[in-house]
Order: C-alpha cells, then structure tokens, then sequence
C-alpha cells in the first residue's frame, strides 16, 4: 500500500500542507480548519514524519539553502528539489546566492546563525569547503555537490571523476584523440572532474589537455577562441559545466565551426537547449531531483539522530548520446 503523504492529508482536508503541519504540531489553526485536518488524518491513516517534526520543533521552521550560482541550471533544478521537501513538510526556505564568493558565503553562514534556521544545504567553493567541512554549527548542515574527503556533516555528491572518465572513454570509443578539457576553477568538482578527465586520457593513451576557468562565459569563450586559433585545434572538446557548456557552444557558433563537422563537443547538465543544438549535444545528466531529495532526508534524519556518525551519499551521472559526437570527420548532420 502506498504511503499516504502531507499533501493528500491537505488536499482531502481542503487546506495547505503547511496547515496540516501547524495543526499537526500544536500551532494555533482555525478550528474549523483543525477539525477538517484532524478527520482527514483519520480518514487516510496518515502518519506524521517524527524526523521532520522533530527537525521543525527545534528551531524556526526555516532551511537554509546556500548556492554557488543560482544562474547554473544545476543549482535552479536542485533548489526546486529542496523547496518542493521542505514545503510538504510545513518549511521554508532561505535561498541564497553566493556567486562563488567566500565572502558571501561567511556572510550567508552567519545570517543562518542569526536566523536560527533548522539546518543548512550548503554547496561550497573550493576555498571554502575543506574549512566548512570540520566546522562544527549550531545547526546541522549538509552539503551538496561539492565536500571534501574528511567531513563532520552529511553530504551528496555526484562521483565526478567516474563521470568526466566516462566522457572521456566515449569520445576516445568514437574516435576522437585531441580532446581538451575545460573545467571550472572555483569548486571541488572542477577538479574531481579534471583528475577524472586526466587519468582517463592517460589510461586510454592520449595525451591530456586541460584547462582550469575562473566563473563567468567571458573567459570559456575566450578560451575556445584561443584553441581555434592554435595550429592543431582540438577534435573534441569537453565542458565541466552546464554554463561552461554553453559558453563553449556559443563560441562555436559564433565562429562559424559546426558540430560536429568541425568538432566534436559533449559536457555535464542535461539541460533543454542542449537538445537544440545541431542533433543535440552529448551529455552528463546529473540525478539533480535526487541530490536535493537525499540533502532535506539528510536533515530530517539528522534532526532525529543529531549524534549519529556523518554519512555520505554519492550517486552516479547517466550519459546522454547525441548528435555531437558522432567521431572527428563526420559529416553535418
């Protein structure tokens, strides 16, 4: 029998989750309101989520969710993940941008502090989190995307290196020998993806060429203008990132080079432009609706066993085939 959930208490009950919530937990409702989600309750045989509750009554109700770029696909489709769990459960959310920028990040710390909030999902710069990752708060954190090897919180993130290897390993099997990487400077996972992108090009015997981007389109699609420029340009190229990615895209176009006429391309994020491009850029997807779901059952679960060891989560990217990496030579499709 499927579990009954929040949202079909709320539905049947003609109110909001976060009413059913607030009844639920003692919060002043309408009575009418109370008494119409108390026969619903019993109606459905619906069961409070103890963890959430417990999480919920210890401090504002508030999540706080702390973002590198909320302009990154990525991170939207995370962050809706994150406020879909924490609204079925009666909370908010705080969402906060920091634009890859340690200072903000501290800021965004602090205000978590003076808010009170019930926890945080944090994704973390390089520069940030190895510190963040033995910081101990005064509410439980998770962190997403990008952690560090030793930590005391839970964390999900993807196995970055198995993905970039498995580009790396598609391209190589269609054909492709100059491959060059671009990956993003200023997270973990640039450089999770680099070492797998490196040590798959050693493995298969091709010789690697990576490069490390500060954030920002600008320098991806100088980037690319300089390797059209160099005598032997590369056959393929792969971006770390869904921006990246794009950026990368738009370089092309704008030279006038074709893919995969011209040159093969294939990065990470499945996001929907990525089907219009030509036959369609080959891709990473990310379990995106996965990582946020794993972060807010983190919380609850944290909420209900705060002294437990930390655990970690890491999940694994699906490749997605397309058009752009048919193998050096190929003609337009």
């Amino acid at each position: 029998m499927a579990k009954v959930g929040i949202k079909l208490v709320a539905a049947m009950a003609g109110v909001s989750p976060a009413t059913v919530s607030r009844a639920l937990s003692g919060k002043p409702v309408d009575a009418e309101m109370r008494a119409r989600v108390e026969e619903a309750v019993r109606a459905t045989g619906y069961r409070p989520n103890l963890a959430a509750r417990r999480l919920r009554s210890r401090e504002s109700g508030t999540i706080g969710l702390i973002v590198a770029d909320i302009r990154n696909p990525f991170f939207t489709a995370v962050s809706r993940a994150v406020e879909d769990v924490a609204f079925a459960h009666g909370l908010r959310v705080i969402l906060c941008n920091t634009d890859e920028n340690p200072e903000k990040e501290a800021m965004y710390l602090r205000l978590m502090e003076e808010e009170r909030v019930t926890g945080v999902i944090f994704a973390p710069t390089r520069h940030t989190a190895p510190k963040v990752a033995v910081s101990r708060h005064a509410f439980p954190v998770v962190l997403i995307d990008r952690s560090a090897p030793t930590v005391l919180h839970d964390a999900v993130v993807l196995d970055n290196a198995r993905a970039a290897a498995a580009l790396v390993e598609h391209l190589h099997g269609r054909g492709y020998r100059r491959i060059v990487g671009l990956f993003g400077a200023a997270s973990t996972t640039g450089v999770e993806r680099r070492g797998g992108y490196e040590a798959a090009m050693r493995r298969l015997g091709l010789v690697p060429a990576a490069t490390f981007l500060d954030h920002g389109g600008t320098a991806t699609e100088q980037c690319v203008a300089d390797l059209l420029a160099t005598p032997e340009r590369p056959e393929a190229i792969l971006a770390s990132n869904g921006l990246m990615l794009l950026g990368v895209a738009r370089a092309l176009l704008r030279a006038g080079i074709h893919i995969p006429a011209d040159i093969g391309l294939a990065g990470f994020d499945n996001e929907p432009w990525t089907e219009l491009v030509g036959a369609g850029i080959t891709v990473m997807e990310q379990p995106v609706e996965e990582i946020g779901r794993n972060a807010m059952a983190m919380l609850f679960d944290r909420g209900a066993n705060p002294a437990a060891a930390a655990r970690r989560i890491v999940l694994q990217a699906t490749c997605i085939v397309r058009g752009s990496t048919p193998g050096p030579g190929s003609p337009q499709p």
